[in-house]
């Protein structure tokens, strides 16, 4: 009975050492070949984003009306929410206040739920692209 006991705790400990000993991380290096152009693309799409007028992002309008109650609200914007860049723009004859630039409805939608908590009538758009 006694070489059985130690039978089997000698096995589990064989066992437990060789799952261990396959277990352990190796040490290795990583060597990235990547073609010296990549920065250079990566920059101009950063600046190509930038340009929000012709962008085909999703935004958040907050308000529309007159140019003092605008200001007032984008200013209440910043400091009550202050997640997403504001702007303030006219388009005659109202001014307006958009929030964010998102890349998906998905990612609009879930600003959209916080932007709600305090300006009520806030609603998801596609800005139309404006014409060279």
């Amino acid at each position: 009975m006694k070489n059985k006991y130690f039978l089997n705790t000698y096995l589990i400990a064989l066992f437990t050492l060789g799952f261990y000993s396959l277990g352990v991380a190796q040490q290795g290096t990583v060597v990235i070949n990547e073609d010296p152009t990549i920065n250079e693309l990566l920059a101009l799409k950063k600046e190509i984003n930038k340009d929000e007028k012709n962008s085909d992002r999703y935004k958040i309008q907050i308000y529309y009306g007159t140019r003092d109650v605008a200001e007032s609200t984008k200013s209440m914007f910043d400091t009550a929410v202050g997640k997403w860049k504001s702007q303030l723009v006219y388009e005659e004859p109202n001014w307006k206040i958009w929030v964010g630039s998102f890349r998906t409805r998905l990612q609009a939608d879930r600003a959209l739920i916080d932007v709600q908590k305090k300006f009520i009538n806030a609603f998801i758009f596609k800005p139309k692209k404006e014409k060279e």
